[in-house]
């Protein structure tokens, strides 16, 4: 039965990108906050179903500590959900990620749509530079910028050593990091 219902899930959760997507493309047009919104409306989507299908809920201990201006946002990457939760809990968003997911038919667009800071991580030092000029814009405008500073998906309870590029954003820009701690890894 759990298969089953994780499996309705994915079909309503992921299959919804289908309708959200052109919606968020159109939305765009008028800007980024439209098209935050409509994306928030999925991912809020995307909860409740992995709540109703799956009985996976969540809550945010401490949104009391949230800057109400940008400010740079590392969060841990260990599965799927954190990466909903952000879009869905957090105020207008960019988020650095690995430009691959953008080729990603609908789902990548809709991405791509939300003005992303999509690099090339093999790149190095030319993804820092990135980094620091595009999350200075993204700060600029008044967005958030969320970082996974390990670079990549780490299973719960690992960690690597962090990349430098959000510390010196943050740094360079006069802006405060917020760390997230959470344990989504451990139930998806």
């Amino acid at each position: 039965m759990k298969h089953l219902r994780f499996l309705i899930f994915n079909i309503v959760a992921w299959g919804a990108v289908l309708v959200y997507c052109p919606i968020l493309l159109i939305a765009r047009l008028f800007g980024h906050r439209p098209a935050f919104a409509v994306a928030q409306n999925w991912a809020r989507l995307a909860l409740w179903c992995a709540k109703f299908f799956c009985g996976l809920d969540y809550r945010i201990e401490g949104r009391e500590n949230f800057p109400d201006e940008a400010c740079v946002v590392f969060l841990k990457h260990s599965s799927a959900l954190e990466t909903v939760v952000q879009l869905a809990e957090f105020p207008l968003q960019s988020w650095v990620l690995k430009r691959e997911l953008i080729w990603v038919p609908f789902f990548g667009w809709g991405l791509a749509a939300l003005n992303p800071i999509a690099i090339d991580r093999s790149k190095g030092g030319a993804a820092v530079k990135q980094v620091l000029e595009q999350g200075r814009e993204r700060l600029t405008q008044g967005l958030y910028v969320m970082i996974f500073p390990e670079g990549t998906r780490m299973r719960a309870g690992t960690t690597r050593r962090y990349g430098i590029s959000g510390t010196l954003l943050a740094q360079e820009n006069h802006k405060v990091v917020l760390p997230i701690a959470h344990n989504a890894g451990y139930h998806w």
